[in-house]
């Protein structure tokens, strides 16, 4: 104990910064909570859970909360740091894998600015994905409910990474070092790392374009299964009476070798979504929305359904009762390929739901 103390008088005393209480008004603490309802009309009665590939608003004819958490955020010029905490059906299904420790977590990272002069920031720990356009935070994102695309990228991700950021504020180049794809934890037998990439251009307030990538694994180093992933978007008009936002997501894994030691075959295993929201305001307090999308998994890469081609589309309807408080109400509707989707006789190959929310912040 002595040794520690000692160590720590030394490191205060080399480095006086870091021995200073910071001040109050350096720490904010904020919140979030976002009740729902979700009534599936194709689920047969007794099932309680949305369809697999979903993860968010994924109960079914329950009332219940999607995501609540709490926030502690540090910041200077030159620090910043998050702890947050969370509950909900969102974190029960998305850090399904994850070590139980970790799973109230939803952000916990550190960060530096390393240049007096740029904006270039090295943090590390635990953070919302760069990712796609959508995040876990309902109030955030266009719709109510995430696009499939969205539910089966990243929500999160650890490890750490370097941002930077024009002095004109046009140009974001950011580049990461992972532990996997959408992984605390990672996966049992993968010993390399991940990496992944963003590069957003945003010439005017109208229009911001965006390029992430992920280069890694999300299998055992055995079955030799590298995973490149792309995702591109624009949003077009976000503060205008239309706004609109297309979306490209593309990723390939190698075909697996077997126990021999030879590969499945040539080539890799390809998925892609494309997916287009539309936004029209209705008045100071109130949106329409609208989306169109498609999800081809074949391969069941990530889905994990064979041959899964499904379109979905949605309607919703946002209305701010105050600037503090929002409540959402959206219709969706998927059409699948194949009969993938339970029903009260079995399966079929479409599935209808109607969502409620309202979101809380502070």
């Amino acid at each position: 104990m002595n040794c520690i103390l000692s160590a720590t008088l030394l490191l205060a005393a080399s480095f006086p910064a870091l021995a200073q209480t910071p001040d109050s008004t350096d720490i904010t603490l904020t919140g979030y909570v976002e009740a729902y309802y979700t009534h599936d009309f194709t689920a047969p009665k007794t099932s309680q859970e949305r369809p697999g590939f979903l993860y968010n608003h994924k109960r079914n004819r329950e009332l219940n909360i999607n995501l609540a958490y709490a926030r502690l955020a540090y910041a200077t010029d030159r620090v910043r740091g998050n702890l947050a905490l969370q509950v909900g059906t969102y974190g029960q299904y998305n850090y399904a894998a994850e070590q139980g420790l970790v799973k109230p977590i939803f952000e916990a990272n550190a960060g530096v600015k390393l240049s007096r002069q740029r904006d270039l920031w090295l943090d590390a720990g635990l953070f919302s994905s760069h990712i796609g356009f959508e995040s876990a935070i309902s109030k955030d994102c266009w719709t109510l409910t995430r696009s499939i695309l969205a539910e089966n990228s990243p929500y999160y991700l650890a490890g750490a990474k370097l941002t930077y950021t024009s002095p004109n504020g046009k140009w974001t180049l950011l580049g990461s070092a992972l532990n996997g794809w959408q992984r605390i934890k990672k996966v049992e037998g993968y010993t390399g790392p991940s990496f992944s990439t963003q590069v957003q251009f945003r010439p005017s307030s109208r229009l911001t374009l965006n390029w992430s990538s992920f280069l890694g694994s999300d299998r055992p180093d055995s079955l030799r299964q590298g995973r490149f992933f792309n995702n591109l978007y624009a949003i077009i008009n976000p503060a205008g009476r239309v706004g609109l936002i297309l979306g490209f997501d593309i990723g390939a894994d190698r075909k697996p070798v077997t126990d021999s030691g030879q590969r499945v075959g040539k080539g890799a295993y390809i998925w892609y979504s494309p997916v287009m929201i539309a936004r029209l305001k209705t008045s100071a307090t109130s949106y329409l929305n609208g989306r169109v999308e498609y999800y081809d998994d074949r391969n069941g890469v990530i889905i994990g359904t064979p041959d899964f081609r499904t379109w979905g589309y949605s309607l919703g309807y946002d209305y701010a009762i105050l600037p503090t408080a929002l409540f959402r109400i959206e219709g969706k509707l998927y059409n699948s390929q194949t009969s993938i989707f339970a029903t009260q006789s079995g399966t079929g190959r479409s599935n209808a739901s109607l969502t409620t929310s309202l979101a809380v912040s502070f």
